[in-house]
């Protein structure tokens, strides 16, 4: 079954997000010199995400 038109959401593609993923986390720990090889990937700091 499809979704009406009327009811997507076409500004939720650009949106801005809050929550980043696992991997660009790590990446942004690395950016920020937070982060050394070996470190566990569970657990880690909460980080915003780069504006």
């Amino acid at each position: 079954m499809s979704l009406h038109n009327s009811l997507k959401s076409g500004s939720s593609l650009g949106a801005k997000r809050s929550v980043l993923k696992r991997m660009e986390r790590v990446e942004l720990l690395k950016k920020r010199g937070k982060w050394k090889d070996g470190d566990r990937v569970t657990g880690l700091p909460k980080t915003k995400p780069p504006e």
